[in-house]
């Protein structure tokens, strides 16, 4: 009898490994408010997505994306404040901060967890994948894609999405077209971080504004 529920056990423990990445470390740190917690998650869920690419039944790529729009960095900064207990002078130069490097780019944190490591070379020129910014307007490729790193203890207290075995990218599109239109029109209410390569596709969906 022994013997049967061990083997149940492992059966429900191996099988389940392809579809979940491994969950290891530390869960992420909360704010002790509950209101501002709540609102903080709220903010995460509107310009988030998290979308796997599979091989048959096996997950080869799991990834969640967060579009850093005007609201989405207020809150962050808001998040940083309470955990760091910032003095109000230091809020207002990064919301200034933030704003400003809103102003530039279109910007993405991409986390991934790629269960082959050779897969993982998002930053490198001669990447596998292209990342795409998909919007009513039509598409356009990073001018930037720089690995942050491990997903430690800080990275899952703003992205708890993700877990130790992540990593995180910075990915930053152009905000017009060569011509000069924006990438991004008034009034669109979705767009779609792309990521494709051989080994299969994903279109992460989040709100634009």
């Amino acid at each position: 009898m022994r013997r049967l529920l061990l083997a149940v056990v492992l059966l429900g423990v191996f099988g389940g490994c392809a579809n979940a990445p491994p969950f290891v470390g530390e869960p992420a740190p909360t704010l002790d408010n509950p209101k501002e917690e709540a609102a903080y998650l709220a903010a995460l869920d509107r310009y988030s997505d998290r979308k796997e690419i599979y091989d048959g039944f096996d997950t080869r790529v799991f990834a969640g994306a967060t579009l850093q729009s005007p609201a989405f960095r207020a809150a962050r900064v808001r998040r940083r404040a309470l955990f760091q207990v910032l003095p109000a002078a230091k809020v207002e130069a990064l919301l200034a901060e933030e704003q400003a490097e809103a102003a530039k780019f279109h910007e993405f944190f991409l986390g991934v967890h790629v269960n082959d490591m050779r897969y993982d070379d998002f930053a490198n020129r001669n990447s596998i994948w292209r990342l795409a910014l998909v919007t009513p307007a039509g598409e356009v490729t990073p001018v930037e894609v720089r690995r942050i790193g491990r997903a430690d203890l800080n990275v899952r207290a703003y992205y708890p999405y993700t877990t130790l075995f992540w990593v995180g990218y910075r990915v930053r599109f152009p905000r017009t077209f060569t011509e000069g239109q924006p990438v991004i029109p008034e009034g669109t209410e979705q767009v779609t971080l792309r990521v494709a390569s051989s080994l299969g596709q994903a279109e992460l969906k989040v709100h634009a504004r």
